[in-house]
């Protein structure tokens, strides 16, 4: 496997074409007192747009990213882009940190910068995502990203290591779990909702719990799966908008960002704008919204897919932060996770905590891998 020293960069000429292009933002109109209800809020989206005109610097962020060692390497006839963090103190334990959507390798940067003293830390960036490349043949599913991973992982000497991962990430492992269970020293994910229980005749019943939770899943479903339902059905209508439109891909990144990612709605209270941006300016710069918008039909005709009910049987560490639609019932996750050996519920954080509270998630990784080091 071809491994390269990798910076990024991006041409003079991109940040000015995005320049002109929110300049001359066509602003559209909004309900009166809509608020959020409706989608991005326009106020919000104008007062952030006129901190992307004359607040954020990309070269700085540039920069801050330019810190980290990064890399690309051949895998299979793609390009994967990842950071490689080695660690610091005695026997290291490799372990990948895989992010989700609408997000980047950005959003696991601190937490990996946290774990460095006990893990050699691999972030990479998904195919479609950010600075990988971007697959342009059908079949770039979730377990065909788990075989990448493994792949990654051995060209990089790594016979066995451990992953953390939450959203997309999560479910990637979950394939890994499913399929290279020999590779992995542990599984610590904050998403132990997938795969989903099947609940078999010869098991429990629901708890009154279990239906609970089950039932405000299906009310999350009808009020927030529209982006899953589009990106898995006609993800190239949506692109024409989203790859043309800077102002556009924003708010169909960070109406994702305030919703999942803070419990009262107050988006600046959790994250930076310039943390916000970063996150859309590698989607912007890349050219990545109907790649990795792809990747959501490619899981849903994913041959390979998860069976209903099938088990994962590795060790496993289950964190959970305060968004509800995460925050399954242990006797929930039990149904699918046969071997739970750290379970932990946050009394905060949403679906971004790597970047909101990195120092916590670290120290929960770390207390649960510690039980498997020998």
């Amino acid at each position: 496997m071809k491994i390269t020293p990798y910076s990024i960069h991006i041409p003079n000429k991109d940040l000015q074409d995005l320049r002109s292009r929110l300049e001359r933002t066509r602003w559209p109109d909004e309900v009166t007192g809509a608020g959020w209800a409706y989608g991005a809020n326009l106020a919000y989206m104008q007062e952030l747009i006129a901190h992307w005109l004359h607040g954020f610097d990309w070269r700085k962020q540039e920069e801050k990213l330019n810190s980290f060692p990064q890399f690309r390497a051949e895998v299979d006839g793609i390009g994967i882009h990842f950071v490689h963090l080695r660690g610091q103190g005695p026997s290291p334990i490799p372990l990948i940190l895989t992010h989700g959507w609408p997000s980047s390798f950005y959003e696991m940067l601190e937490l990996a910068r946290q774990l460095a003293d006990d893990f050699d830390v691999i972030v990479p960036s998904l195919p479609g995502f950010g600075f990988s490349d971007i697959p342009t043949e059908p079949g770039m599913g979730r377990s065909k990203v788990a075989a990448l991973w493994v792949k990654l992982m051995e060209g990089l000497g790594y016979v066995r290591f451990g992953v953390h991962g939450n959203d997309i990430g999560a479910v990637i492992h979950a394939y890994i779990a499913r399929d290279h269970p020999d590779r992995l020293i542990g599984l610590h994910t904050m998403m132990p909702t997938h795969p989903a229980p099947a609940f078999r005749s010869d098991e429990p019943p629901m708890s009154l719990t279990e239906e609970r939770f089950a039932e405000y899943t299906r009310q999350w479903d009808q009020q927030e799966g529209g982006y899953n339902l589009l990106q898995a059905t006609r993800p190239q209508t949506l692109a024409y908008g989203l790859n043309d439109s800077p102002v556009g891909l924003a708010a169909w990144i960070i109406e994702k960002w305030r919703s999942w990612g803070t419990l009262d709605g107050d988006l600046d209270k959790v994250f930076s704008w310039d943390d916000v941006l970063t996150n859309v300016a590698v989607y912007w710069l890349t050219q990545t919204a109907n790649s990795s918008g792809r990747s959501y039909y490619e899981r849903a005709h994913d041959p390979n897919a998860f069976e209903k009910g099938q088990r994962i049987h590795v060790p496993t560490g289950v964190a959970l932060s305060l968004e509800p639609v995460q925050r399954a019932p242990r006797e929930w996750v039990e149904r699918v996770y046969t071997d739970i050996r750290r379970w932990t519920e946050f009394d905060h954080g949403g679906h971004f905590m790597a970047i909101e509270d990195p120092q916590a998630l670290a120290g929960d990784i770390r207390e649960f891998f510690r039980g498997l080091r020998s």
